[in-house]
């Protein structure tokens, strides 16, 4: 299978294929396959693809996804930058409905280019994207289903996964 690596391509493609992409979370959270099995499918078509994909060729996450920091981040980016919580709170960070911090514009106000000006800082939720090398795959279906329109790597492995269970799928559909 090719991967998928353009963004606007796969902002495109996602967006044909979300009914098909809904309609795949339901048939993962109903099939009878353990949490850890799925999870180390999900982490091998993980490593695979995520090995062919240079990040900094796309940063889409960076322009698109609005992340949550928390007082660590806070403290962390700060240090980085040499300011102060307070002054990274006032120029870059807002309250979300919930009361909590998120940078303040998309994108994000510290991608240069397609870099992060403050890489060695950047909040945990950023060091973590996308998410797939995580546990517990199948509670964060959701989210996986959202981000096959913002990145190239969640886009390929959603596809491949699709593409594994593609017999009990269709049986399915």
């Amino acid at each position: 299978m090719k991967l998928e690596t353009d963004p606007e391509t796969v902002m495109k493609l996602a967006a044909e294929r979300e009914e098909e992409n809904w309609r795949f979370r339901s048939f993962l959270k109903s099939i009878d396959i353990g949490i850890e099995d799925l999870d180390a499918i999900v982490h091998k078509h993980y490593e695979d693809i995520s090995g062919q994909i240079d990040c900094t060729s796309c940063a889409n996450c960076c322009r698109e996804v609005q992340i949550v920091l928390t007082g660590d981040d806070v403290a962390r980016l700060a240090s980085g930058l040499k300011i102060s919580d307070d002054e990274l709170i006032e120029r870059f960070l807002a309250a979300d409905e919930d009361g909590e911090l998120a940078f303040n514009t998309l994108p994000c106000p510290l991608l240069k280019g397609n870099l992060c000006s403050a890489y060695d800082h950047r909040p945990e939720a950023c060091r973590s994207y996308p998410h797939l090398h995580r546990d517990e795959f199948v509670f964060r279906l959701m989210q996986a289903v959202h981000n096959c329109s913002v990145c190239p790597i969640v886009f390929n492995v959603f596809e491949r996964l699709k593409e594994e269970f593609s017999d009990g799928f269709a049986n399915q559909s």
